[in-house]
Parts: structure tokens; sequence; C-alpha cells
């Protein structure tokens, strides 16, 4: 029996592959109902997964990393992942909600206090996915900023002030005390003003006093988390986050990305817990599970391609791969389905089973907040004095 390894899923539309919309088991018609989202989230619940990811951008899908694209096959359009997060929450009851923030257009405090308030609805259970945007027709929506023209600057500018924005969030939830509510109805005090405080946050792209307005979280600091491929975003995982995305391609690539962000992080912080991603083809058997990617490439007009490791296999496979990833260093796996609701049912009725008779994976919830099943502490206000 080895040591249980976590499990996420990230959500995004229809599934990761472009043409995903178009498989038998899809709901396109359902992606902008909150019923939606909402089975999808209970059934990674069913198949006890740690917590799941959603997606969100401030500009339309596109093929191309960088610019839009004229396609009309594809789905486009997004609803708020915040808000799919803030729907779900009541009903589900122990999964992890983790939607994503666009930290380049988008102010700190309102973020902090949209997560905060995520945490309480979900009764503890809340996190934030913290993801830059280089794109120049997502800057056009908001006519505030110039991005620099050297792609090198951009990146090192982005994910800077990516880093500054997490430490405001991280300063905003605990500008509250943890019993700065007082609500005593006999003396008329409904809080401690003494224990709200000014954070006084000054960087290169924000200024911010604080206090935040709402309370701090359950969890006094909800999850943060971010992707990462390259050193400006590993900088920021290690120095910035709880939980880190990365995507190797073999396990001594696990071992190395594991190694580069330990060696990143300060002293006095706990481990970052690193998370593999994999695009999942499953089916039950490995020529099926083939066959399906080979048939969506098809209706797309062009092979799937992807930053992380493309699966396409049996989930008793996958749970080999994962293993052995695991023994490598990975603390967890966030996986990307192919297609939904097919792999995620795939993932939680096959892949699950699998790794809970390995010793791999639990076999119950065993804690009430999202930082509990991950192992994490309730930190800390870093303005309380003793």
């Amino acid at each position: 029996m080895g040591t249980p390894l976590h499990l996420a899923v990230a959500l995004d539309g229809t599934g990761w592959h472009p043409a995903s919309w178009r498989e038998p088991l899809a709901r396109p018609a359902d992606l902008f109902s909150p019923g939606y989202w909402t089975d999808l989230v209970s059934q990674a619940e069913r198949g006890l997964l740690d917590f799941v990811t959603i997606e969100d951008g401030l500009t339309l899908q596109s093929d191309h990393p960088f610019r839009p694209d004229d396609r009309t096959d594809r789905v486009r359009g997004r609803l708020d992942a915040v808000l799919i997060a803030a729907r779900v929450a009541p009903r589900t009851r122990h999964i992890g909600l983790v939607p994503t923030v666009i930290t380049t257009h988008t102010e700190p405090f309102h973020a902090s206090k949209a997560i905060a308030t995520l945490d309480y609805v979900s009764t503890g259970r809340a996190g934030v996915r913290v993801q830059v945007s280089s794109r120049r027709d997502a800057a056009a929506h908001f006519g505030r900023r110039r991005l620099p023209e050297d792609r090198a600057t951009l990146t090192d500018a982005l994910f800077g002030e990516a880093g500054d924005y997490v430490e405001v969030l991280r300063r905003l939830w605990d500008s509250w005390e943890d019993d700065a509510e007082i609500r005593d109805m006999a003396t008329g005090r409904y809080i401690d003003r003494a224990k709200l405080h000014y954070i006084d946050f000054e960087g290169a792209s924000f200024s911010v006093k604080g206090p935040s307005i709402t309370p701090r979280p359950p969890q006094g600091q909800p999850i943060v988390t971010a992707l990462g491929h390259v050193d400006p975003a590993y900088q920021l995982i290690a120095g910035s986050t709880d939980v880190g995305f990365v995507t190797p391609h073999s396990a001594d690539e696990v071992t190395s990305l594991v190694d580069t962000i330990a060696a990143l992080r300060p002293t006095d912080a706990p481990p970052v817990r690193v998370f593999a991603d994999l695009v999942v083809f499953l089916a039950d058997t490995a020529d099926e599970a083939r066959a399906r990617r080979d048939r969506l490439d098809e209706l797309a007009g062009t092979e799937y391609r992807s930053d992380a490791e493309i699966f396409a296999g049996t989930p008793g496979q996958l749970a080999d791969l994962l293993q052995a990833w695991h023994s490598a260093g990975a603390t967890g796996f966030r996986l990307r389905p192919a297609s939904l609701p097919h792999d995620l049912q795939q993932i939680t009725d096959a892949l699950v089973p699998d790794l809970q008779r390995r010793g791999l994976f639990r076999e119950s919830y065993e804690a009430s907040t999202l930082r509990g099943l991950l192992g994490l502490t309730r930190p800390a206000n870093r303005y309380t004095t003793v």
C-alpha cells in the first residue's frame, strides 16, 4: 500500500477536446444551465475527488493561444467561473470548488470578496486558480493598460503582477481577525473595530489599503492554485500558492518539476502540493480509447494537441501511470476530461475504484474543508497579536 494521492478534475465546457460537444453523451444545449454544472460537480463528488477547477477567460475561446479565430464549429462562450461555483456550492457537501480568476484585468479586492463569499457559501471548500492573460484582444475589453510588446518582458510582468495579486488576496482575507465579530445585543457592539486591519499594500500594479468588507473566511485562507509551464510561473507557484499544476510528460519530468518548485519555495512555508495535469481519453479497452480520440480529431479536422500529457487508454492503465508519477513525486493529479460527461464518469466509476484497491485513494471524505482534504492546517492570522 502506497501513500494516498489526490485527484481533481478540470471542467471546461463540454470537455477539453474541441469536438467534444459532438459526442453522443455531450450536453451542449445545457452548457449555460446551472443543472449542467451541478451534475458534473456532483459526479466528481461521488468519486470522492478533492476538488474541481472551473476554467474561465476574458475572451471567446480560440484554437490559437494569443489571438482570436473565426471557427464556428467549436464551443464558444462561457459563464463566470466564480458564479458557477457559488451556484453549485449548496448542492454539494464535500468537494472543493476552485474557480479561475484572471489576475491581469481584474481587481484583487473584488476577487478576495468573491472567494471569501464562496468559502462561506460552501462552508469551507473554496479555492481560486489565478491565471494571467497576455492576449491583446482581452486587454482591449478594458482599455486601461498597454501590454509590453516583448513577450519575455510581458510574461515576467504578468506573473510578477499575479504574485502581488495573491499577496493582496491573502492580506485581505486576514484583515479581519477571527473574533472581530462580537454580535453582543446587550451592549450593542457588533464588531471589535480594533480587530479589523488596514493591509496598506503598495506594489507596481496595486495600491490597496483594506480592510476587506467580508469577515475572515471559514478556512482562514482559501486554497490558492496556479498552472505553470515556464520559470516565471514556477516562481509564482513556489512563492504564492498552496497547489501548483504542472505539465510533465514523464516520471523524470515530474521529479524535476517538483524539485524546481521546492528549491524556489520559501524555507518557512509548507511544501507546495504539486499536481500533474493530464488530458484523458478513457474507455474499456485501449483500442476503443484511441478510436475515440481519432474520431474526435476527425470531427475537429485536426489532431488534438495540448500543453499537458495526452493519455488514451483504460482506467487501469491510467492508474498505472498515476502510481508511477506519484512515486516520482507528484502529490496528486488534475485530470482534464477530453469529453464530458463520458471521461468524468470513467474517472469516478472505474479509475477511482482501481486506485482504492491499490490503497492509493480515499474510501470516504475525511475532512470538512478543502484545506483539510489536502492535509493543510488552518493558518494563523498574520495580524493577530498574542
